[in-house]
């Protein structure tokens, strides 16, 4: 049997604070106590509290400023994903099949999210989509632009579907991809296409037609995954 290890004492301190914070003995937007009170309150040193901190910072759950308390922070969707992005984004640049991967995830999250979001379409928000798709088509010629337009366009569906968690993570996903999509509305014919099939996604989804918009997504990724090919030289799927 392998022997039990002990904690280190940092780990400890860590567990406590947690548990104060999800107790709501700390709740979002209330300060910890300073160093010196969480040292005579745990009965720990300094290295162990600051060690401590700082994890609970990269988690996202406490921001620290200079010369300020710290302050528990409101774990939301959106502050989540940001805390992985760097990761991510690292993981995507040096893991070979991490940006294949990714594009399988975006297929399915993003066929089934436009279902969700066709079903819960209102005016306003149609008429917000509307003026993504308009911002598409007068960005044609400037690739910064249209990246930017072609990611407002998805992340407005995101938001669309009602479902806090579904569109950080889906807009997480579009800005990570967004760092290796730039090259491919230099390709020829991508802007053209690009805004033709947005226009299919937009009419389905303005029609109440949640399959049919399923299926223009599908299309669309599925055209889109094959120029990441392209452009990574023909491997990948």
């Amino acid at each position: 049997m392998e022997p039990v290890q002990k904690k280190k004492l940092y780990v400890e301190v860590l567990d406590r604070l947690l548990a104060a914070i999800s107790t709501s003995e700390f709740p979002p937007g209330s300060q910890l106590p300073s160093e010196k009170e969480l040292m005579t309150m745990i009965g720990v040193g300094r290295p162990s509290i600051r060690e401590a901190m700082q994890s609970l910072q990269q988690m996202g759950l406490i921001r620290i400023s200079h010369g300020e308390r710290a302050r528990v922070i409101n774990p939301t969707p959106e502050v989540i994903v940001d805390q992985v992005s760097a990761a991510m984004i690292m993981m995507l640049a040096t893991n070979s099949r991490g940006l294949e991967e990714l594009k399988e995830v975006r297929l399915l999250l993003e066929t089934g999210l436009v279902r969700i979001a066709t079903r819960r379409a209102t005016a306003k928000s149609l008429e917000r989509l509307a003026e993504t798709l308009r911002h598409l088509r007068e960005a044609k010629g400037d690739q910064t632009r249209f990246v930017a337009a072609d990611m407002e366009f998805h992340a407005v569906i995101a938001e669309m579907s009602g479902n806090s968690m579904i569109a950080a993570v889906a807009k997480g996903m579009l800005e990570w991809l967004s760092r290796f999509k730039r090259d491919l509305v230099a390709m020829k014919g991508a802007e053209r296409l690009t805004v033709e099939e947005h226009e299919r996604i937009y009419k389905a989804i303005a029609s109440g037609d949640a399959e049919g918009a399923s299926a223009a997504m599908a299309d669309h990724i599925g055209r889109a995954n094959e120029l990441y090919s392209k452009l990574a030289g023909g491997t990948g799927s």
